[in-house]
């Protein structure tokens, strides 16, 4: 089974070719330039390097959310078009299982996957490892940072952080235990987006492509400003 996996979904972007298990290669690019002008070309660098074309790639899957509305947006946006050309299945994976799945060596560990969510909150999610595969304890959720240590603090330092939010929030934890994960695992890549949405594939759990969609867990802050005053006139 051929899997593309594609991350777009914070500053960052990446593209991954996995092959029963194995990564064939991996492109990743963190530049000024937006995702709509770099994700393609590196997609079609990588099928060219690792000696493929999208008419042999089996699985279509992206990281879906939650992250940056744009960046979502466009990584997903990319996928479905790509699959639409010869029907190809398509995996939507969380971005948090793609954070998390970076400390899947962490033996023991509760994995704290955070991404920044702004206006005071972060997305997260909690996984432990079993048997070399992640085992989700929570679904993925918007919540305070104060709320995030409440539940994490009894895990003491079993608790390994992950993603961008990470270090805000080790920062804020305090000293109680709550441990960094080194930066060459703590980010998201394609390469796990890759491996995860293999894994999916082959447990027979993908879609169309249209039935890929974005994963937000809250509206974009436009929306959110236009509910508010809607609300406020409807009270006024």
């Amino acid at each position: 089974m051929l899997t593309l996996g594609i991350d777009s979904s914070a500053t960052a972007a990446s593209a991954a070719v996995a092959e029963n298990g194995k990564i064939l290669g991996e492109f990743f690019v963190n530049t000024k330039q937006t995702h709509s002008q770099t994700l393609l070309p590196m997609v079609q660098s990588l099928l060219d390097t690792v000696g493929h074309s999208c008419n042999e790639v089996d699985v279509l899957a992206v990281s879906h959310g939650p992250g940056s509305f744009t960046g979502v947006r466009i990584g997903v946006a990319c996928v479905k078009g790509m699959a639409m050309v010869n029907d190809t299945p398509c995996v939507g994976v969380s971005t948090l299982e793609t954070i998390a799945y970076g400390g899947i060596s962490a033996q023991g560990a509760l994995l704290c996957a955070v991404m920044d969510a702004r206006c005071g909150q972060v997305y997260n999610a909690l996984f432990q490892v079993e048997n070399g595969k992640l085992k989700r304890l929570t679904e993925d959720r918007a919540l305070s940072i104060a709320a995030l240590e409440e539940e994490c603090r009894p895990y003491g330092d079993r608790v390994l952080l992950l993603g961008d939010g990470a270090a805000l929030c080790h920062k804020a934890f305090g000293t109680w235990g709550a441990r960094l994960a080194p930066e060459t695992i703590r980010f998201q890549r394609a390469s796990s987006v890759a491996l995860l949405g293999e894994e999916t594939a082959q447990a027979g759990n993908t879609i169309s492509a249209s039935a890929l969609a974005p994963v937000y867990l809250r509206l974009p802050q436009a929306e959110r400003e236009l509910k508010k005053r809607l609300e406020q006139k409807a009270q006024a």
